[in-house]
């Protein structure tokens, strides 16, 4: 947990914000150059020029002293407030919010929005404001081709102010919102991750110790042979004698902690690419439940005409289980489960007997982090994890999936669908 901690504090890519800086630098020299030699502007070239300036050397201190690959929240807003600083200065010197490039200003805040933390995206957010604001009733005037301050109505000028302050709220707020959304996403991602890597590996390590098992039956056989035809050989031989029998003792210890240690002490060492149907899976997972569970499950495969096998998936596994689970959570007292099967699709019916999937959250069912607001459901309602979980295994195993209030139970019903050609690729 330390390391996800301090891994959000650095948000930031830095050699992605130093090449977005150098062209921001170049296009600034570039339009302040264009403008005193080729179009014979007269304005303060050279304090813009010293501003442009500042801005290259602190990219190449993010270059030269810089050295992590990501900028921590600080040090991104330290130079992000450089940047509004020095294009607040910049503007300045060319005309103010009358600059047609004025737009440009919002951008440090709007950039920081999709990284940063909340705190940090405020700041900026208020200090672009103030520039904003300042820039509107001061700047220096120039022969640039900008209308005349003192020939604009007041109405039309000030709406360009306002316009961007709309559009700096505007941007950032959506820009936030969408933050969040993707680092909530991701997260329950990246416990999807986890549980999966977690299931690899205990079925890494079950399939090792079943092979172990089957692999050292024979050479251990052996050795139970040998020292049974040496204690026959040397009885009588009492120093011998106690040394064979705890040979003997110990060899059966060994097939003893193997047979516990094994998945099923009779498997082949092929066992992992058993193929099964998704009725067993589903009776494999219903009898886990019904051990834990007062629970009544009621299984039907009447309908499960054309019952594809394929290799045993643990996406597959962990998502029907955490559907079963939920109506395992949420019924009151029965559950049903239905296996149907054609020629071309299989599909896979979970009812309960429960509430049923809350109003305020069924267009949303399958987002991570999600709550119902509604009484009946306060204390039972998770974050909408499990949901979330189970619905990104199996769709990335090519299931499509619809949550719904069941009409014949009352509860809630999801359906999980397969085209069968899909399952036989697996």
């Amino acid at each position: 947990m330390e390391f996800l901690n301090n891994s959000k504090n650095y948000s930031l890519n830095r050699k992605t914000y130093i090449n977005l800086r150098w062209i921001a630098i170049i296009g600034q020299f570039t339009a302040i150059n264009l403008a005193t030699f080729f179009f014979k502007y007269e304005f303060s070239f050279i304090k813009a020029n010293l501003v442009v300036l500042i801005g290259a050397i602190s990219n190449i201190y993010l270059i030269s002293f810089y050295v992590k690959n990501l900028l921590s929240n600080r040090t991104a807003f330290n130079f992000l407030i450089i940047d509004i600083l020095q294009l607040t200065f910049l503007f300045y010197f060319t005309g103010g919010v009358l600059n047609p490039f004025i737009i440009f200003l919002i951008i440090p805040s709007v950039f920081a929005s999709l990284s940063l933390e909340k705190k940090t995206n405020y700041i900026l957010i208020l200090f672009t404001l103030i520039s904003i604001i300042i820039l509107t009733f001061f700047f220096e005037n120039t022969d640039l081709p900008l209308p005349e301050r003192a020939l604009i109505k007041d109405y039309y000028y000030f709406s360009i102010p306002f316009s961007l302050i709309i559009a700096l709220f505007f941007l950032n707020f959506f820009a936030i919102l969408f933050s969040e959304e993707s680092s909530l996403r991701k997260d329950a991602l990246d416990k999807i991750q986890q549980l999966i890597a977690k299931e690899h590996e205990l079925v890494s390590l079950g399939g090792q110790a079943a092979a172990a098992a089957h692999s050292l039956a024979t050479p251990l056989s052996t050795i139970k042979l040998i020292t049974q035809e040496l204690s026959k050989s040397l009885k009588g031989n009492k120093d011998i004698e106690k040394d064979i029998i705890l040979l003997t003792d110990q060899v059966e210890r060994c097939n003893q902690i193997l047979k516990k240690l094994s998945i099923n002490p009779a498997i082949d060492d092929e066992f992992i690419e058993y193929e099964l149907t998704l009725s067993n899976y589903v009776s494999e997972i219903i009898r886990s439940f019904k051990s834990i569970s007062k629970k009544k499950f009621f299984f039907q495969n009447k309908q499960d005409t054309n019952p594809v096998k394929f290799k045993r998936s643990i996406e597959i596994i962990y998502g029907l289980r955490n559907f079963i689970g939920n109506a395992n959570k949420f019924a009151k007292e029965k559950i049903f489960i239905t296996i149907n099967s054609n020629s071309e699709n299989t599909e896979v019916i979970i009812e309960d007997d429960g509430d049923g999937f809350p109003k305020d959250i069924l267009d949303k069912i399958g987002e991570p982090y999600i709550r119902s607001k509604e009484k009946n459901y306060l204390n039972k309602s998770g974050l909408g994890l499990g949901i979330f979980i189970g619905g990104t295994l199996l769709e990335r195993n090519y299931a499509k999936i619809v949550c719904r209030n069941s009409i014949t139970r009352n509860g809630a019903e999801v359906l999980i669908k397969w085209k069968n050609k899909d399952l036989l690729g697996l």
